[in-house]
């Protein structure tokens, strides 16, 4: 799976949950793509997500609403993942 379509797929699943208004995917494997640990093909995600509810909810809790909705992507496709909530 290229960047394009992992985005893409992450959008649409988010965007599913009613609580989220807008998300924005940022692919900043670019920067790890010379680290030991990096793996072909696995991405390094930045989430900037527009919710209020989730703004609002305990941090520990939202990260797990996302890592929840993002658990088949986060074993196949997803290396690391950093989330805000603006």
């Amino acid at each position: 799976m290229d960047i394009n379509q992992l985005s893409k797929k992450i959008e649409n699943k988010l965007l599913k949950d009613i609580s989220i208004k807008d998300v924005k995917i940022i692919d900043n494997t670019y920067k790890h793509l010379k680290h030991d640990s990096h793996q072909k093909g696995k991405f390094h995600i930045k989430l900037e997500i527009n919710s209020e509810i989730l703004k609002k909810t305990n941090r520990v809790q939202a990260n797990k609403v996302i890592y929840k909705i993002l658990s088949e992507e986060l074993k196949t496709d997803i290396h690391s993942l950093q989330i805000s909530f603006i």
